[in-house]
């Protein structure tokens, strides 16, 4: 059996779903149990490890698996001699301060206080670049009730929407000392390795396929340069000419975000039969 490409990949959390559901747009097998720790691919020759989110970096930097997805948040916590290589877009978070009182409160004022937090190596090195002097109190698991069992001054957490937290009678303050989102790390200082390069390629082109759509539309030729302009594409849109003297057939990518409105100055420039597909897979 040839060397199987080794990734690591979230076992539960919102990080988990997304990401076996990116992989498995990119063609690759995962499980259906969420139970199995370990699944293997033959057709793409890779071996999946579903492991705790805050557990991969180190499995990363020790060079025991060659890839893994994870949060930046995580990353960056563990200390672990990874790097970052690809953003993916899902997952987003902010690492934030919260207090009771704390839309009063800023930075500075956490001198001399305690901060609990579940990701002690990230809240202590930022500390030490904003040169507050506070104490660290790692909790594993939610933080929110720190503050009301007297066990810390301040917390510092994850922060998806902040629900949580106000609903524990806290509040935001200070700028965030993190955004974070799921990313794609391999060991520091790896050298070229073809298995990883094709999971970005692939994880790259399902980015693309979810930004973008793919669109055709037929238009007299006076007005092809106004319409390109419109639908300038990757590297230019596909134009062939039709049956009917005079127009033209056009392709192109747009973004999804701004199809509606393209079609619409399209239609005004009058364009006709403007057609939007999904693109579901795509290499760059």
């Amino acid at each position: 059996m040839p060397d199987m490409l080794r990734i690591a990949v979230p076992n539960k959390g919102q990080l988990s779903g997304p990401a076996s559901e990116m992989l498995r747009e990119a063609g690759y097998r995962q499980r259906k149990d969420s139970r199995d720790l370990v699944l293997v691919d033959p057709d793409n020759e890779t071996e999946f490890f579903f492991l705790r989110p805050k557990d991969i970096a180190v499995y990363v930097g020790e060079g025991i698996l060659q890839a893994g997805i994870t949060g930046r948040d995580m990353l960056l916590d563990s200390g672990a001699p990874v790097e970052e290589v690809l953003p993916l877009g899902f997952g987003g978070s902010t690492f934030r301060f919260a207090a009771r009182g704390g839309a009063s409160m800023k930075v500075e004022d956490l001198n001399g206080k305690r901060i609990a937090t579940s990701f002690e190596g990230l809240l202590e090195r930022y500390l030490e670049e904003k040169g507050v002097q506070a104490r660290v109190i790692h909790l594993d698991g939610a933080v929110e009730s720190a503050i009301q069992l007297g066990v810390a001054d301040a917390v510092a957490d994850v922060v998806s929407t902040g629900t949580t937290l106000r609903n524990a009678g806290l509040e935001l303050f200070g700028d965030p000392i993190l955004t974070s989102e799921a990313v794609v790390i391999r060991p520091q200082g790896a050298g070229e390795d073809a298995d990883v390069d094709r999971l970005l390629r692939r994880l790259r082109g399902v980015l693309v396929a979810r930004d973008y759509v793919m669109m055709d539309y037929d238009v007299h030729a006076e007005k092809l340069d106004t319409a390109v302009a419109l639908t300038p594409g990757m590297e230019g849109p596909t134009v062939s000419p039709l049956h009917r003297e005079g127009w033209v057939a056009v392709r192109a990518m747009v973004p999804r975000r701004s199809a509606q409105q393209i079609m619409d100055d399209l239609w005004q420039l009058g364009a006709r039969a403007i057609l939007v597909t999904d693109i579901y897979a795509c290499r760059l």
